[in-house]
């Protein structure tokens, strides 16, 4: 995994950048993991190890696939909060896409960020959305407006 300097964040960045590094290195089968603030923006990432044998990861974007993730998060949190709006569903929790080389998994932070994962076709599912589920209640606390600021900030110094 490739993670962005911790050098000069909060003691709360910190936390939630080795929150993420966990999920990333813990839990069989992910690939990578982006925080998207309930704007669009990319506030933390991983990018995918790609071991061998596995399907190359995509890099087009200014970030490459961590980018990618986050688009495609954004993008699946704004279309399924329309359609729950439009079928008195409330609230969307969570959301799985499930695809022949891969799966996507967005969970809603309590913020409205939005955590997604992108995983391998044979991983748990139920595992996944376990430590994903664990993220989000330790980090929804954590993620202030003021943390927000911060990390979007880390992110843009990230080559």
């Amino acid at each position: 995994m490739t993670a962005p300097s911790t050098y000069g964040l909060s003691t709360q960045a910190r936390n939630l950048q080795w929150l993420l590094t966990d999920l990333v290195e813990e839990v069989p089968g992910v690939n990578s993991v982006a925080v998207v603030s309930s704007d669009g923006l990319l506030l933390l990432s991983s990018d995918p190890g790609g071991a061998a044998g596995e399907r190359p990861a995509r890099t087009k974007g200014p970030r490459g696939a961590s980018a990618n993730l986050a688009t495609i998060v954004s993008g699946l949190g704004s279309l399924t909060t329309g359609a729950a709006e439009l079928m008195d569903g409330g609230a969307v929790k969570q959301t799985m896409v499930a695809m022949e080389y891969g799966s996507v998994f967005v969970m809603a932070i309590s913020d409205g960020s939005l955590l997604g994962v992108h995983a391998t076709p044979d991983c748990d599912m139920s595992v996944v959305a376990y430590h994903m589920a664990l993220f989000v209640g330790r980090a929804g606390h954590v993620l202030t407006p003021e943390v927000r600021s911060e990390l979007r900030q880390s992110m843009e110094k990230t080559p």
